[in-house]
Protein backbone atom coordinates (compact mmCIF):
# COMPACT_ATOMS: atom_id res chain seq x y z
CA UNK A 1 0.00 0.00 0.00
CA UNK A 2 2.49 2.52 0.82
CA UNK A 3 4.73 1.36 -1.96
CA UNK A 4 1.78 2.44 -4.44
CA UNK A 5 1.21 5.82 -2.48
CA UNK A 6 4.55 6.97 -3.03
CA UNK A 7 4.56 6.26 -6.78
CA UNK A 8 1.02 8.03 -6.73
CA UNK A 9 2.95 10.70 -4.79
CA UNK A 10 5.46 10.96 -7.87
CA UNK A 11 3.45 10.92 -10.62
CA UNK A 12 1.16 13.70 -9.31
CA UNK A 13 4.69 15.46 -9.04
CA UNK A 14 5.82 14.99 -12.05
CA UNK A 15 2.29 16.16 -13.80
CA UNK A 16 3.89 19.85 -13.64
CA UNK A 17 6.71 18.89 -16.32
CA UNK A 18 3.55 19.19 -18.85
CA UNK A 19 3.08 23.28 -17.64
CA UNK A 20 7.41 23.54 -18.56
CA UNK A 21 7.45 25.22 -21.65
CA UNK A 22 10.10 24.33 -24.32
CA UNK A 23 11.42 27.01 -26.96
CA UNK A 24 10.11 25.06 -29.45
CA UNK A 25 6.65 25.24 -31.41
CA UNK A 26 3.79 22.73 -32.23
CA UNK A 27 2.44 22.57 -36.24
CA UNK A 28 -0.29 24.64 -34.25
CA UNK A 29 1.67 27.14 -32.89
CA UNK A 30 1.92 27.05 -29.33
CA UNK A 31 4.69 26.55 -27.56
CA UNK A 32 5.89 22.55 -26.47
CA UNK A 33 5.79 21.35 -23.47
CA UNK A 34 8.90 19.53 -21.93
CA UNK A 35 6.61 16.60 -21.20
CA UNK A 36 5.33 16.43 -25.12
CA UNK A 37 8.78 16.27 -26.01
CA UNK A 38 9.90 13.84 -23.75
CA UNK A 39 6.86 11.04 -24.91
CA UNK A 40 8.10 11.87 -28.65
CA UNK A 41 11.64 11.31 -27.61
CA UNK A 42 10.52 7.37 -26.06
CA UNK A 43 7.98 7.12 -29.34
CA UNK A 44 11.13 7.45 -31.83
CA UNK A 45 13.13 5.11 -29.67
CA UNK A 46 10.39 2.63 -30.00
CA UNK A 47 10.83 2.80 -33.59
CA UNK A 48 14.33 2.29 -33.70
CA UNK A 49 14.96 0.15 -31.23
CA UNK A 50 14.43 -3.16 -32.82
CA UNK A 51 17.22 -1.67 -35.36
CA UNK A 52 19.60 -1.77 -32.36
CA UNK A 53 19.09 -5.28 -30.49
CA UNK A 54 22.72 -4.88 -29.12
CA UNK A 55 21.25 -2.27 -27.04
CA UNK A 56 19.22 -2.39 -23.65
CA UNK A 57 15.63 -1.23 -24.85
CA UNK A 58 14.36 -1.01 -21.14
CA UNK A 59 16.92 1.35 -20.52
CA UNK A 60 17.12 3.50 -23.40
CA UNK A 61 12.84 4.13 -22.97
CA UNK A 62 13.49 5.45 -19.18
CA UNK A 63 16.42 7.58 -20.34
CA UNK A 64 13.68 8.51 -22.95
CA UNK A 65 11.46 9.25 -20.07
CA UNK A 66 13.54 10.53 -17.58
CA UNK A 67 15.83 12.85 -19.48
CA UNK A 68 14.25 16.09 -18.74
CA UNK A 69 12.83 15.82 -15.60
CA UNK A 70 15.44 18.09 -14.07
CA UNK A 71 13.65 20.63 -15.69
CA UNK A 72 10.45 20.06 -13.25
CA UNK A 73 11.11 23.08 -11.00
CA UNK A 74 13.50 25.64 -13.10
CA UNK A 75 12.00 24.93 -16.30
CA UNK A 76 13.79 24.65 -19.78
CA UNK A 77 17.03 26.64 -20.72
CA UNK A 78 17.77 26.18 -24.01
CA UNK A 79 20.71 25.02 -25.81
CA UNK A 80 21.24 28.98 -27.45
CA UNK A 81 20.77 30.35 -24.13
CA UNK A 82 22.99 28.67 -22.14
CA UNK A 83 25.20 30.74 -19.22
CA UNK A 84 26.72 28.42 -17.39
CA UNK A 85 26.22 23.93 -18.15
CA UNK A 86 27.63 23.07 -14.92
CA UNK A 87 25.12 25.08 -12.99
CA UNK A 88 22.22 24.04 -15.15
CA UNK A 89 23.43 20.43 -14.06
CA UNK A 90 23.48 21.34 -10.29
CA UNK A 91 20.20 22.67 -10.31
CA UNK A 92 18.77 19.26 -12.48
CA UNK A 93 20.04 17.35 -10.05
CA UNK A 94 18.95 18.59 -7.15
CA UNK A 95 15.82 19.06 -8.51
CA UNK A 96 15.67 14.81 -9.89
CA UNK A 97 16.83 14.05 -6.26
CA UNK A 98 14.23 16.14 -5.02
CA UNK A 99 11.19 14.36 -6.93
CA UNK A 100 12.99 10.92 -6.49
CA UNK A 101 13.30 10.88 -2.80
CA UNK A 102 9.08 10.19 -3.53
CA UNK A 103 9.73 6.89 -4.35
CA UNK A 104 11.08 3.71 -2.65
CA UNK A 105 14.56 4.14 -2.17
CA UNK A 106 15.26 1.34 -4.97
CA UNK A 107 13.15 2.57 -7.67
CA UNK A 108 14.54 6.35 -7.44
CA UNK A 109 18.22 5.47 -6.79
CA UNK A 110 17.82 3.58 -10.17
CA UNK A 111 15.96 6.47 -11.95
CA UNK A 112 18.83 8.38 -10.39
CA UNK A 113 21.92 6.17 -11.63
CA UNK A 114 19.90 6.21 -15.16
CA UNK A 115 19.39 9.85 -15.54
CA UNK A 116 23.50 10.23 -14.47
CA UNK A 117 24.32 7.71 -16.83
CA UNK A 118 22.26 9.71 -19.83
CA UNK A 119 23.79 13.18 -18.63
CA UNK A 120 27.27 11.81 -18.25
CA UNK A 121 26.77 10.31 -21.79
CA UNK A 122 28.36 7.16 -20.21
CA UNK A 123 26.94 3.89 -22.24
CA UNK A 124 26.07 3.01 -26.02
CA UNK A 125 22.66 3.74 -24.66
CA UNK A 126 22.88 7.36 -23.19
CA UNK A 127 24.72 8.62 -26.59
CA UNK A 128 22.09 6.86 -28.43
CA UNK A 129 19.32 8.54 -26.85
CA UNK A 130 21.23 11.61 -27.01
CA UNK A 131 20.94 11.68 -30.47
CA UNK A 132 17.58 10.76 -30.87
CA UNK A 133 17.16 13.92 -28.15
CA UNK A 134 18.56 16.23 -30.48
CA UNK A 135 16.80 14.85 -33.68
CA UNK A 136 13.54 15.45 -31.80
CA UNK A 137 14.15 18.51 -31.26
CA UNK A 138 14.97 19.32 -34.67
CA UNK A 139 12.36 17.29 -36.01
CA UNK A 140 9.85 20.06 -33.59
CA UNK A 141 12.10 22.92 -35.03
CA UNK A 142 11.07 21.57 -38.72
CA UNK A 143 7.72 20.82 -38.23
CA UNK A 144 6.77 23.79 -35.81
CA UNK A 145 4.61 26.97 -36.74
CA UNK A 146 7.51 28.84 -35.45
CA UNK A 147 7.77 32.88 -35.01
CA UNK A 148 8.96 34.91 -38.07
CA UNK A 149 12.66 35.03 -36.70
CA UNK A 150 13.48 31.00 -35.65
CA UNK A 151 16.98 30.33 -36.18
CA UNK A 152 16.94 27.55 -38.19
CA UNK A 153 20.53 27.64 -38.77
CA UNK A 154 20.96 26.60 -35.12
CA UNK A 155 19.67 23.19 -36.17
CA UNK A 156 22.43 22.47 -38.46
CA UNK A 157 25.05 22.11 -35.95
CA UNK A 158 22.78 21.36 -33.31
CA UNK A 159 24.21 17.98 -31.49
CA UNK A 160 26.12 16.96 -34.70
CA UNK A 161 28.89 14.71 -33.10
CA UNK A 162 25.93 12.68 -31.39
CA UNK A 163 25.20 11.53 -35.07
CA UNK A 164 28.86 9.80 -36.23
CA UNK A 165 28.25 6.43 -34.03
CA UNK A 166 26.54 4.59 -36.91
CA UNK A 167 25.49 4.62 -40.73
CA UNK A 168 22.20 5.16 -39.31
CA UNK A 169 22.30 7.71 -37.20
CA UNK A 170 24.46 9.51 -39.61
CA UNK A 171 21.95 8.74 -42.29
CA UNK A 172 19.05 10.61 -40.15
CA UNK A 173 21.47 13.18 -39.27
CA UNK A 174 21.44 14.12 -43.29
CA UNK A 175 17.39 13.27 -43.29
CA UNK A 176 16.85 16.27 -40.95
CA UNK A 177 19.78 18.67 -42.27
CA UNK A 178 18.10 18.22 -45.94
CA UNK A 179 14.64 19.65 -44.03
CA UNK A 180 16.42 22.21 -42.19
CA UNK A 181 18.10 23.50 -45.03
CA UNK A 182 14.56 24.05 -47.25
CA UNK A 183 13.61 26.63 -44.07
CA UNK A 184 17.10 28.28 -44.22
Amino acid sequence: MERLKQYIDFIQEVEKLKSVLRTAWTSSGRQESTAEHSWRLALLAVLFINDFPELDGLKILKMCLIHDLGELYDGDISALLLPDEQEKHTKERMAMERMLSLLPQEVGSDLLAIWNEYNENQTEEAHWVKALDKAETILQHNQGNNPPDFDYKFNLEYGKSYFSANSSLVTLRNLLDLETQKHC
